[in-house]
């Protein structure tokens, strides 16, 4: 029986709840409804609450309130994908309910999570049911109920879990798009492992084992060295003043699994290590068990590779100097923001060298890698917003999975934010397309780049991630899937198939303007023959064909 909650414990509930569902995170993204290769969610909670567990492992909170703020502040800036924002909203709203408190019981706890819901509900614009804000809310209501009789927190989260998996089984046919599919909602089938996890944590068991999807990196002479050759990316050496007596066997093991090419030389007074690794942070934190760290010197062994490799100067620490004024502004334990030069400002969201010209061109001042399976976190769009030097900034997601995510930057810079909910690339395109730099106010860029999404009819074309039935399409995994606006179009074995039914579907349209951006997998040659069907199929219509070099993605068609 457990009648309360500590920050010390909540702590290490949110670490089991952690990784719980990073050990299902695939059976979770198993649950998504399209086959597409997208930012699914398991891959986007669980990487959010990752956030929570980096900094809780930094910290030992003295209070409940301290490791429940600490947990919100973190999913907040580490939340990726609308799955992750909507988790950090549920923390979020959890942490203003235990504000003030050392410890909470059953009925504190519980109205916790009733406010955790409440707050998740307020941010989503349309809530709609069958979804984690209804698996989360019938749970939290649960909660309440069983906390007025009853005081053992254990019994609490219990039933707040049954009545939880008493919904999820219900979501199949409150949506009719999991109905079709058969399945229940990914994003409440994460929240309640999360749950599982905090509970399993308060009755002793042992915590799951996390699969490490980092792969072992090395070093040697850069000059000689391709990215293939590097193991590990950092080269990282740091000296410890010794404050305790103790055998540093015990460290040596640790870096050993963490990385490689360890040597370690120690004295009476410190010791220096040296080891390549992918997480120096970790090294220096699991070294500091020993004593005070007194110098470290970090360099990434690939981007010196690449330096050298294309004849450029390999950046090391001894350029550090020379940085330090750039550095001198940025607030501390952040990142820099650029005064305001002007008054408006643009921030895209894209994947791949051609896009990123192709919004630079248009007068965007910056971009942030990533799309489709590689939703960036808050804090990404974050670091962008505040990177471009004016008052109001104008964020482009360009994916509907990142518009949330990009809301959230608004309570969290002092720059005004507007994010126009862009949900392609070509969205994007035409919006800054029909940007007048020179109107008089923000609502009037805003308006009319909203204004001009509908003019814009958005295909793709992908692969199937996994066998499905989807919507009366028969789909195999590496199947060519092509979408339009969203929605399945088509599906086959042959790309040239796909690629004519939509030049087909742009006739039909009467598209009059056709780019066609081809991606990091498909040959100039290959881009140029798709280009002529569609010239073909639409003899009025302009068709340009341009290297957008995104992943993922065979081709992303813009028809206008």
């Amino acid at each position: 029986m457990n009648e309360q909650i500590t920050g010390a414990l909540f702590k290490q509930m949110v670490l089991h709840g952690a990784a719980a569902i990073t050990a299902q995170k695939q059976a979770i993204n198993d649950l998504n409804v399209f086959p597409v290769p997208d930012g699914d969610t398991g891959t986007n909670m669980s990487m959010t609450i990752g956030t929570a567990v980096t900094e809780l492992k930094k910290s030992a909170p003295a209070t409940l309130t301290q490791a429940a703020d600490l947990t919100a502040s973190a999913l907040l800036r580490g939340a990726r994908g609308n799955s992750g924002v909507i988790l950090s909203l549920l923390f979020r709203g959890m942490s203003k309910g235990l504000k003030g408190l050392e410890t909470a019981d059953a009925a504190a706890f519980a109205a916790a999570m009733q406010q955790g819901v409440q707050s998740a509900y307020k941010a989503v614009m349309k809530p709609a049911e069958g979804t984690v804000l209804t698996v989360s809310r019938l749970a939290a209501k649960r909660a309440v109920e069983c906390a007025a009789e009853e005081r053992d927190i254990e019994k609490v989260l219990e039933e707040a879990i049954r009545e939880g998996y008493e919904t999820l089984a219900q979501t199949t046919d409150m949506n009719p798009v999991l109905k079709k599919a058969g399945v229940v909602d990914a994003g409440g089938k994460g929240y309640l492992l999360i749950l599982e996890g905090m509970l399993a944590e308060m009755r002793g068991e042992p915590m799951p084992e996390a699969s490490e999807d980092t792969a072992p990196q090395e070093k040697a002479d850069f000059a000689a060295l391709s990215d293939e050759d590097i193991t590990f990316t950092f080269d990282t050496v740091f000296i410890v003043r010794k404050t305790v007596e103790r055998s540093l066997d015990p460290l040596r093991t640790y870096l050993s699994g963490i990385g490689d090419s360890l040597v370690i030389g120690e004295d009476d007074e410190a010791f220096k290590v040296h080891v390549h690794t992918d997480t120096p942070g970790a090294a220096l934190t699991e070294a500091q068990k020993y004593g005070t760290l007194e110098l470290a010197k970090i360099e990434n062994m690939r981007t010196q590779a690449e330096d050298l490799a294309a004849g450029r100067h390999a950046q090391s620490t001894d350029d550090l100097d020379a940085l330090e004024k750039e550095l001198e502004s940025a607030p501390a334990g952040g990142h820099m923001v650029a005064p305001p030069e002007k008054k408006y400002g643009f921030l895209a969201v894209c994947a791949g060298a051609g896009l990123e010209a192709v919004f630079k061109d248009l007068g965007a001042d910056g971009v942030v890698s990533g799309g489709q399976t590689m939703n960036p976190s808050t804090e990404a769009i974050l670091e962008g917003v505040d990177a471009v030097p004016a008052e109001t900034v104008f964020v482009l997601p360009n994916n509907g999975n990142i518009i949330m995510a990009a809301q959230q930057c608004a309570a969290l810079t002092e720059k005004n934010v507007v994010v126009i909910p862009t949900k392609t690339v070509p969205q994007g395109i035409t919006a800054m397309m029909n940007v007048d730099f020179e109107a008089p106010t923000a609502e009037d860029i805003t308006a009319a780049m909203t204004e001009s999404l509908p003019t814009v009819t958005t295909a793709q074309i992908t692969y199937a991630a996994r066998n499905s039935d989807f919507d009366g399409f028969d789909i195999r995994e590496g199947d060519y899937l092509a979408l339009e606006e969203g929605k399945l179009f088509g599906t086959d074995g042959s790309l040239s198939v796909l690629l004519e039914r939509l030049a087909a579907s742009a006739s039909e349209r009467g598209a009059s303007f056709i780019s066609l951006y081809f991606g990091e997998d498909v040959s100039q040659e290959d881009a140029e023959a798709a280009g002529k069907l569609f010239g073909e199929a639409c003899p009025d219509a302009e068709v340009a064909v341009l290297s957008g070099g995104q992943p993922v993605y065979y081709y992303i068609i813009s028809m206008e």
